[in-house]
C-alpha cells in the first residue's frame, strides 16, 4: 500500500476510533465529537476520492490531523478511565465523575 495513503487511512482512523465513555451521561458528548471527527473524515476521503482532487493526499491527510486537534475525544469518562480509577480503589460514581477542569 501507498504510504500517503495508508498515512490518509491511519488519520481516518484516528478520527473515527474514539474511546467509548464509561456511562450514558457521557454519550452526549461522546456523539457529538464523534460526529465531528466523522464529518472531517468524509470530507478527507471526498476530496482525495474526487475525480479532480484541489489537493494532494499529504495536504489533505495534514488539514485533517488539525480539525481532528481541533476535536479531541475529551470531555468524558471513558470506559478505561473508569477502570483505572476503580483499580485505584475509587467508587463508581468516583470513577465516572469527570474530573474537575475538564470541559463538558
Amino acid at each position: 500500500m501507498d504510504a500517503d495513503v495508508r498515512d490518509l487511512l491511519t488519520a481516518v482512523l484516528e478520527a473515527l476510533d474514539i474511546p467509548h465513555p464509561a456511562t450514558t451521561g457521557g454519550a452526549e458528548v461522546y456523539d457529538q465529537i464523534r460526529n465531528d471527527r466523522a464529518t472531517h473524515a468524509a470530507i478527507a476521503l471526498r476530496s482525495v476520492l474526487d475525480d479532480k482532487p484541489l489537493m494532494d493526499i499529504d495536504w489533505t491527510t495534514a488539514y485533517l490531523r488539525e480539525q481532528l486537534a481541533k476535536h479531541p475525544a475529551t470531555g468524558y469518562v471513558t470506559v478505561n478511565q473508569a477502570h483505572a480509577a476503580l483499580a485505584l480503589g475509587k467508587s463508581w460514581s468516583e470513577a465516572v465523575t469527570l474530573p474537575a477542569g475538564e470541559d463538558q
